[in-house]
């Protein structure tokens, strides 16, 4: 089942940190990984302001994980979270609604 990571960059504290992120992002084996919206136009619903959010999808919980937990994405990810507060959630792509939910 197709998996799903939103990262939501609420506020850039040091761009400089943030910048080295990407440098080092990118060594990251994602295998199967896609980008379904990255730095879109986008509109906070609920909750606090953010700048940008991006969503990526993988094949399946496993290889979310495999990506997000990998020693060099790992290495990466200490300079996004000192240039930046997000929030980083792993979805699973399965819908599961309540019997005679609209929909289901």
């Amino acid at each position: 089942m197709t998996a799903y990571v939103v990262i939501i960059r609420q506020q850039t504290t040091d761009p400089e940190a943030y910048e080295k992120y990407f440098d080092l992002a990118k060594l990251a084996s994602a295998d199967g990984a896609q980008f379904v919206a990255k730095n879109s136009e986008f509109q906070i619903l609920e909750g606090p302001d953010a700048e940008a959010a991006v969503i990526l999808s993988f094949p399946d919980m496993e290889a979310a994980r495999k990506w997000y937990f990998s020693d060099e994405y790992q290495a990466a990810v200490v300079h996004r979270l000192r240039g930046a507060n997000f929030v980083t959630v792993l979805i699973d792509g399965e819908v599961n609604l309540p019997e005679g939910y609209p929909g289901t």
